[in-house]
């Protein structure tokens, strides 16, 4: 048997389990779970990778819902689970992790929280490092500070994570050695499975349970021949019900004493350590000698009803005595009991042979209930309190209370008599039924009700009324009372018909006073000395049971639980239920005796199992198990809940920390059904599971304690676990295979749970074939043994496959297929490394059918089939008798099935093999069969992972940008061919490079989905293959350096085409598609800058924008002449041609995608090529390759400028740009040519000598007409349209510009609908004065003027005629003349009283303690100046001194309020009449506003502004806001923020930030789906907070 191990399954090799090695002496050592972790991570290490289990937290820093529970694996090495939070979310402010994990070392102590502080830098990853070294289970959460400062400390949602035990027992020699094909005859190989005396670790799904009951093996000196047949079997770990001392019932579950153990079995029945060294002896054999551990039921509900622990101790149970609302249940059942003595006197049936016979009781039962009056329990005594409140009114005594409520007088009977019934206080003991009569109010309180009732009766009168008012509120009581006694009376029948006549019922027999009309719900302590002291009530003690379909954690003896005295409980009468309460405090005595009894247990067995749940607090239980722990560290819990609900199961394995929870094969019921519990509970993964082999990733571990050295590490993400299965084929207590579905049904269920991944369980009754399910009560049988020789059952094939199912777990096959197909299932078990596995065949044999039956040959692609063995088995119950001292199987004969027909051919996918069923292949039949993808090398995983960094390592960004990226128009533009990929029943990709095919893959990778679309298509064929590398290949001639990537994918690519079968396509496709994607990415990264190097996800997820964004199509080339990358306003409507690249969008975006992420080549290039086109002092709109470029945006050569600027402060040597030469696309009197005229590039200038003429060109003015005007140039726009203007007020400093009829700035949306009467006219001219090219103006010339006076600028100032007078006006000068009349001009203030201060037409104003968007619009529309608009935020960023800090951050607030979406910026105010929020640019209608999408920039929300809003706040609310005394609070806010975006990019299939998004963040169809700036300007503040991180 092979024992490689996939890389990402770490299986113990040595080392201590269960608290010791196998075969050591003495008591176990307690260890803590961080002594080996500390030692281990602060000493010298291996050289080893570390394995790293990564949780990603939510954003309010609990796990999310799947990942509420993680089951992690044995610690045989330490390993580190980590715990990562996206940086700027809620929980990290002065967040803090909590856990009861001793991350410091120390024992544990459930409750007790170790604290690790979180980072607080808000461009890092949040990472919080465990090192677990020990198993156990931990609970966690966050605590952190409020949204506010005043705010309490908020407490997260907990999450938990369980550690498994290590599971040490002696190692065995194998079925099937690694260095076979095939075992030759596994079943006549009696030289397997021999025990070894030396250890071995087994995973939990390499346990094989075999549930026995010692009663049934006699004493302990007969068990070794039990310890044999189980050790051949192949069993490695018995399930020992109940050993201690039983009751007079003889069930083991009727515990007499937990701390002695039953005298019937131990060979020295009155040792003094009560057989304590005898049953630890015995097990030390069964595991040592036989290879057996060992798990023994821990019973905690309840214990014998005739312990003596109970006349010591009565609190221990519910009695009426401390639960007094069972007095009711006692006295009904004592009036039932009282009428079994009665019934022949009463001339009534005592044994029942027919439904009629039951029928003459009932009406008995039905008047010995009302002669009990138990009504009187629920009601009040009316004549006792009318009497006692006409005592209070007449002799004062006790005198009235005067009543203190609601006004009562005038009001109806009914209406007072709510009033008693809901006034709080008023009543005593109501509802209580703790007595007869107990339900009062005190009289006082009565008569002074009644007063203010009846003001002015008389005494009698008022007692009178009151007696009214109780008689009313009794009338609910009294049908309450009805229907909780119909409720017993139909219980009692149930049960009595049950119980006495069904066939499907024990048929009890006579009643008698030992088989009472009812089963005893209560057990009567008798009195004696020891219990005289006691009170009666107190002697009257609860039996346990169960109830269908109750909730586990309600206690059904606790009040208001009425389930006694409505009979609604399934009693166990031998079983005294006990009351824990919630903590040691409730019940002192019982809580130390139970975990006296867990830590006896522990010290012997290497497990325990839970009996059941049944209201069984969630306190003890954990603190029992936590006992046990504290012994045996490594101890394994099993339970068997019975909750009914996989979400309760799941909260008491996550909060218990149970290993493994108890799953039964025979709850199928068909055979679609059995094979639905086969793969939920044994599948594993799917065979060509992703997620293993694509999502761990190579890492560096820093020391977790601050000491040693990294050590490096593989960082797997957890996906959330579900509870582990114990598997059995059947339980010890549930019916038998004969009596479920046939006798031969036992071989195939058997054999298909052996195949499951999970640890499996059985019992010898259901090896043995015993047909009858055994009454673990009153049967005293024992068990026959059987020998070597001569197996019983199909203990001969179960040998081999309990064998083999222990050798595939810790081997690693943790694949698995199921298949069902009429009365057959299939399951093939494969190796995810090796690729070997193994297949078994199985016919069920439910009830109904006969013969070979119908099923279609096993074929298996690219597939070596072996056979290995086949059974078959028929049984001959006619032969079998009951026998009276041994428990005996059906006679039956097992036969071995010849080898099958395997058959070999090929069809479209290559070679196959496939297995004909054979002829004779009888319902219950298996064959098992060994398994090769042959074709497939053993190291193909990794083989495909190696060589990735290397091959990618050498791109540049443009190379990556054809790898990873191209929508659809820029593949067809740059290879002339097909642009993205279409998968069918799927759809397109969005990208034709890597981070197309990721989209799908995300998802199928994280849930394994081999059913999605693209694994369908990826099976039918190999054209996706053949097209991720034909598609690069083309393009080999312009990106050479693609050579290398090619060659490492082609060597991968046809790999899989050649070796590896269909059906494994979608794992090794997603693999290559994977590791290519996480070199790109990286080759990205480590190209970028320290920023985006040592930043977060969503850092890294926005520096690939970058890359997206900018890559070589050859029709938008920046130079005319020869192909050059360019930058893309956005995808995909910018994707290619002259639409691709804007001068406005570029040098928007160039900060954040070039500058901040180190790519300055890039933006250099984009700098001199738009340079090269200046003219008029504009850059052009569209740059066209500079063949045709359009000259019509007034904010882009202030952009420019901007961008140059940013450039020289943030690239290394940045100033020498300023002496760079560029040459001149026009000539210099602004005459058009073509680019390929000889004047054209005839003469050049430096880039300094290009700003100067900007600014130059500005001051002297700007006007002329766009060349080529008309419909050619631009199909709406009016004549008027074409004329640009540009001035400069020397007042004010202001640039001017603009008219009616163009738009100059971003905002520009000119009209196209006819229809509607907006053709020709632009939404938002903003003709004047916008306030962001003031604020970019006043930048330059503040940049300028400290260039100037440093010698690094080789201009002053400009020439300007003020006044008639032509003159120099330097730098400052201008930059002075804006600052003084900034806030003068922009500013509108909040008190109408301030307005003369400022430049403000009152009328106007729509909203105040804001900043206009522009000023100085004509006067005929002089209101468009006072529209609130996002753009008031980017002068805060690029010129903050034009603001009052004050002001500003007040500005910001209304902003916030008003225009801040989710993920965008409101364009206008919704307050105003022109706001339409909804972009629809196919809109057709007559409304003008709407109309061809006339409102674009109308209130749609931009996401590009929501940066530049939030760098404004970066700096005004650390000035003026809440973050000047705790800047923390700044940062919080913008984090939380972007917490949106980052969804978004991480979900979206285009991985970027949108152009817009239409009303409230909803979807935009018309909007690009990821655009330059929106990446860009959130970029940019995440720069900011990196550069605050860094101080």
């Amino acid at each position: 048997m092979a024992i490689t191990k996939p890389t990402s399954i770490k299986l113990p090799a040595k080392g201590h389990a269960n608290g010791r090695p196998a075969g050591s002496e003495g008591q176990r050592t307690p260890k803590t779970p961080q002594d080996e972790a500390i030692a281990f991570f602060t000493g010298d290490h291996d050289g080893e990778p570390v394995q790293v289990w990564e949780l990603l937290l939510e954003d309010d820093g609990g796990p999310a819902e799947n990942k509420s529970y993680i089951r992690l694996p044995p610690p045989v090495r330490p390993y580190v689970l980590r715990f990562s939070i996206r940086p700027g979310t809620d929980v990290s402010r002065n967040g803090v992790l909590k856990s009861d994990f001793p991350i410091d070392g120390g024992v544990f102590q459930r409750g007790e929280w170790k604290e690790r502080k979180l980072p607080s830098d808000f461009s890092k990853p949040i990472q919080i490092d465990l090192p677990i070294s020990a198993p156990g289970a931990f609970c966690y959460f966050i605590e952190y500070d409020g949204p506010n400062a005043s705010s309490p400390r908020i407490t997260g949602r907990k999450g938990y994570f369980n550690v498994d035990p290590i599971v040490s027992l002696p190692k065995r020699t194998p079925f099937f050695p690694s260095d076979t094909t095939s075992a030759k005859n596994p079943l006549h190989d009696s030289s397997s499975g021999a025990i070894l005396p030396k250890p071995a670790n087994v995973s939990l799904d390499g346990l094989i349970i075999l549930s026995v009951l010692a009663k049934w093996m006699g004493p302990t000196t007969d068990w070794e021949p039990h310890f044999a047949e189980a050790s051949r079997r192949g069993y490695n770990m018995l399930h020992w019900a109940p050993l201690q001392q039983r009751g007079s019932s003889g069930s083991p579950y009727s515990i007499k004493d937990q701390l002695t153990y039953d005298k019937a079995i131990l060979k020295n029945a009155d040792a003094k350590d009560g057989g304590l060294k005898e049953i630890e002896d015995v097990v030390k054999l069964a595991k040592e000698k036989y290879g057996l551990g060992g798990v023994t039921d821990v019973v905690l509900n309840h214990m014998a009803f005739d312990s003596p622990w109970l006349e010591s101790h009565p609190e221990a149970g519910y009695s009426p005595n401390n639960t007094p609302h069972l007095a009711p249940a006692v006295e009904l059942e004592d009036a039932l009991l009282k009428l079994t003595s009665k019934l022949s006197s009463l001339g009534l049936p005592t044994t029942l042979h027919t439904e009629s016979d039951l029928q003459s009781i009932i009406p008995h039962i039905k008047n010995a209930i009302d002669d009990a009056k138990i009504w009187e329990y629920y009601v009040f005594d009316v004549r006792s309190s009318v009497t006692a409140v006409a005592a209070s009114l007449l002799n004062n005594t006790p005198k009235p209370k005067a009543w203190g409520g609601e006004n009562v007088a005038g009001k109806s009977e009914g209406e007072l008599a709510s009033i008693v019934r809901n006034e709080p206080g008023m009543i005593d003991n109501f509802r209580a039924y703790s007595g007869r009569y107990a339900t009062t109010v005190r009289p006082d309180i009565a008569a002074g009700f009644v007063q203010a009732a009846y003001p002015g009766q008389s005494p009698e009168d008022l007692a009178s009324k009151w007696g009214k008012i109780l008689d009313i509120v009794n009338v609910d009581l009294y049908a309450e009372c009805d229907d909780d006694l119909k409720a017993a009376i139909d219980g009692v029948v149930g049960r009595l018909r049950f119980t006495r006549l069904e066939d499907g019922g024990p048929k009890m027999g006579a009643i008698t006073e030992e088989r009472a009309l009812i089963e005893r719900y209560f057990t009567r302590v008798p009195k004696n000395d020891t219990t005289a002291k006691q009170p009666a009530s107190a002697l009257v003690l609860a039996n346990n049971g169960w109830m269908w379909g109750a909730d586990p954690l309600k206690n059904f003896a606790e009040y208001p639980s009425k389930a006694y005295l409505r009979r609604q409980v399934i009693v166990w009468d031998d079983c005294v239920k006990l009351r824990f309460g919630t903590r040691p405090e409730d019940n002192p005595w019982l809580w130390e005796h139970m975990i006296k009894y867990a830590e006896l247990l522990a010290s012997t067995f290497d497990g325990f199992r839970l009996d059941n749940c049944h209201s069984t607090p969630l306190e003890l239980g954990a603190a029992v198990i936590d006992a046990g722990r504290r012994v045996n560290p490594n101890l394994y819990i099993m339970a068997e809940l019975f909750t009914g609900s996989q979400e309760m199961d799941l909260k008491f394995v996550r909060e218990l920390g149970i290993n493994s929870l108890v799953r039964e094969a025979y709850n199928g019921d068909g055979v679609k059904n059995f094979a639905d519990l086969l793969w939920r509970f044994g599948l594993g993964k799917p065979v060509g599971s992703m997620d293993a082999a694509c999502l761990s990733s190579n890492d560096e571990l820093a020391p977790p304690f601050g000491k040693g050295a990294p050590r490096p590490c593989v960082v797997t993400p957890l996906q959330g676990s579900s509870p582990h299965a114990v598997f059995y084929d059947l339980t010890h207590d549930n019916q038998s295979p004969f009596d479920k579905r046939t006798a031969e049904d036992a071989l195939s269920t058997g054999a298909l749970v052996t195949f499951s991944a999970a640890a499996l369980g059985s019992n010898k009754g259901f090896d043995d074939l015993y047909p009858k399910l055994l009454d673990l009560v009153t049967d005293n049988r024992l068990y026959e043994v059987s020998t070597a020789e001569k197996e019983n059952g199909i203990g001969k094939v179960k040998r081999v496959l309990n064998h083999l199912h222990t050798e595939m777990m810790v081997g690693g096959y943790s694949e698995g297929h199921v298949h069902e197909e009429g009365q057959y299932i299939m399951i093939h078990r494969v190796h995810p490394v090796t690729h070997k596995g193994f297949m078994l065949i199985a016919h069920t044999a439910f009830k109904g059918f006969s013969g070979r039956g119908w099923i279609k040959p096993i074929k298996l692609a690219r597939t070596k089939i072996n056979y290995l063995f086949g059974a078959s088995v028929s049984t001959r119950f006619n032969e079998w008798k009951d026998d009276a001292k041994t428990h005996k199987g059906i006679p039956s004969t097992l036969t071995e099935v010849p080898e099958p027909v395997i058959s070999t051919g090929t069809d479209g996918d290559g070679e196959y093999q496939e297995i004909v069923i054979p002829d004779v292949f009888e319902p219950g039949s298996i064959m098992v069969f060994s398994t090769d993808m042959e074709g497939i090398a053993p190291d193909l995983d990794s083989l495909i992972k190696s060589g990735a960094q290397e091959a990618y390592a050498d791109l540049d960004l443009v190379d990556l940008n054809a790898v990873l990226h191209r929508a659809d128009g820029e593949e067809r533009d740059a290879t002339g061919g097909d642009g993205v990929y279409t998968i069918p029943n799927y759809g397109s990709l969005t990208y034709c490079g890597l981070e197309g095919w990721m989209h799908p893959l995300r998802e199928v990778i994280k849930t394994n989905d081999l059913g999605h679309p693209l694994c369908a298509h990826l099976r039918e064929g190999t054209w996706a293959i053949d097209y991720v590398l034909k598609r690069l290949e083309k393009q080999t001639g312009d990106l050479p350096r693609l050579a290398k990537p090619i060659e490492w994918l082609s060597e991968r690519l046809s790999l899989i085409k050649s070796s590896v079968p269909s059906f494994m396509r979608p794992k090794y496709f997603a693999l290559v598609i994977y590791e290519a994607y996480k070199a790109a990415r990286r080759a990205v990264v480590e190209q970028s800058s320290e920023f985006i190097s040592s930043g977060h996800n969503f850092t890294h997820d926005l520096a690939l924008c970058s890359v997206q964004m900018y890559g070589l199509v050859k029709s938008a080339s920046i130079s005319p002449s020869k192909p050059v990358a360019s930058l893309a306003a956005g995808l995909p409507h910018f994707a290619a041609g002259w639409a691709r690249c804007w001068g406005r969008d570029v040098f928007i975006s160039l900060r954040g995608l070039f500058l901040t992420t180190g790519n300055f080549v890039a933006a250099r290039e984009h700098i001199i090529a738009f340079g090269t086109t200046l003219k008029h002092g504009l850059i052009p709109n569209l740059l066209d390759s500079t063949r045709n470029p359009r000259y019509n945006c007034r904010d882009g050569p202030w952009w420019f400028i901007q961008n140059i600027q940013d450039y020289t402060k943030m690239c290394p040597n940045g100033l020498a740009i300023l002496n760079d030469k560029v040459k001149r696309r026009f000539p210099a009197d602004d005459t058009w040519v073509t680019w390929d005229d000889p004047r054209a590039f005839a003469y050049e200038s430096s880039v300094a000598e290009l700003v100067q003429e900007i600014l130059q060109r500005h001051a002297s003015g700007i006007e002329f007409r766009e060349y080529n005007a008309g419909p050619n140039l631009d199909m709406d726009m009016r004549d008027e349209g074409f004329n640009q203007k540009i001035w400069v007020d020397w007042e004010t400093g202001l640039i001017f510009g603009g008219n009616r009829y163009n738009c100059g700035t971003w905002m520009d949306k000119m009209g196209s609908s006819d229809k509607a009467g907006n053709k020709g006219l632009p939404a938002t001219p903003r003709d004047g004065s916008p306030i962001e090219i003031t604020g970019l103006l006043k930048s330059t010339l503040t940049w300028l003027d400290g260039l100037s006076k440093a010698g690094k600028f080789p201009f002053k100032g400009v020439k300007a005629t003020i006044k008639g007078e032509s003159r120099t006006v330097t730098y400052k000068e201008w930059a002075d003349l804006i600052q003084a009349s900034f806030e003068k001009y922009y500013y509108v203030p909040s008190d109408p009283a301030e307005d003369g201060k400022y430049v403000t037409n009152s009328s106007m104003v729509n909203r105040r303690g804001i900043y206009k968007d522009v000023y100085g619009t004509p006067k005929d529309r002089e209101w468009s100046d006072y529209q609130f608009r996002c753009n008031f935020t980017l002068p805060m960023i690029v010129a903050p001194e034009l603001f009052t800090p004050e002001k500003a951050i007040g500005a910001l607030q209304i902003a916030d309020a008003v225009l801040k979406g989710p993920l965008g910026f409101k364009t206008l105010d919704p307050a105003d009449s022109q706001y339409r929020g909804d972009y629809d640019n196919s809109n057709d209608s007559n409304d003008q506003a709407i109309a061809k999408g006339w409102n674009y920039h109308q209130g749609p929300e931009w996401v590009f502004p929501m940066g530049w809003y939030l760098m404004a706040y970066l700096k005004f609310d650390r000035l003026a806001g809440e973050g000047k005394k705790d800047p923390s609070r700044t940062l919080h806010y913008i984090s939380q923020t972007l917490r949106k975006h980052a969804h978004h990019i991480t979900h979206d299939p285009w991985r970027g930030l949108p152009e817009l998004t239409n009303s409230n963040g909803s979807y935009c169809y018309d909007s690009c789906n990821t655009q330059a700036w929106s990446a860009s300007t959130i970029l940019d503040v995440l720069e900011e907070m990196h550069k605050i991180g860094q101080k």
